[in-house]
């Protein structure tokens, strides 16, 4: 096999190996691999800002959270499989706009609450095929809004939201006393 011959052979391959497959889930029916998910997303965000909380003090909680947005705010929880290990996941669920905001916009809106590649299958693309597939959900149900938030500092996420038409709205400012 000539070079060009084994490179094109080897960019198929492992594009192909590395073309996730993408599931709807419960989050109740998969509690063990998506606690474990994310906890790897809560030690990111610890990287990113000190005060995020460990996940052992708080899995408890916000899995209860997440399970209960999950039932009862229409919430899709998005698992990406290469291989038939889970290697990220998406979680967005519909909130209600109520009268006490300013914007134009009324009615339900996706609220995008969490989202997460391991870190070896970052950059191929799976995390914008899960937001992909989350917004196509929603969207196809007739959302026109979607919000979101990120640390201020993970700049990769900044990146790929701005590249995706999202726009900043408002910034959060907090002092810890």
């Amino acid at each position: 096999m000539n070079i060009s011959a084994y490179l094109i052979y080897n960019i198929y391959f492992c594009f192909m190996k590395l073309s996730p497959e993408i599931v709807a889930v419960k989050i109740q029916d998969h509690y063990e691999v998506i606690s474990k998910m994310m906890h790897g997303l809560h030690f990111h965000e610890h990287g990113l800002f000190d005060k995020t909380a460990p996940w052992a003090e708080i899995e408890a909680g916000y899995m209860r959270h997440i399970t209960k947005m999950q039932e009862d705010n229409d919430g899709l929880f998005l698992i990406a499989y290469i291989d038939e290990a889970p290697v990220g996941f998406i979680f967005g669920y519909l909130e209600e706009q109520d009268d006490s905001r300013i914007e134009i916009h009324v009615g339900k809106q996706l609220y995008v609450s969490d989202g997460f590649v391991e870190k070896e299958f970052r950059g191929y693309g799976i995390y914008r095929k899960l937001n992909d597939r989350l917004e196509k959900h929603y969207i196809e149900k007739g959302i026109q809004r979607i919000i979101r938030f990120t640390h201020i500092n993970n700049t990769s996420m900044r990146n790929f939201l701005e590249s995706g038409s999202y726009f900043v709205t408002r910034l959060l400012y907090e002092k810890w006393l």
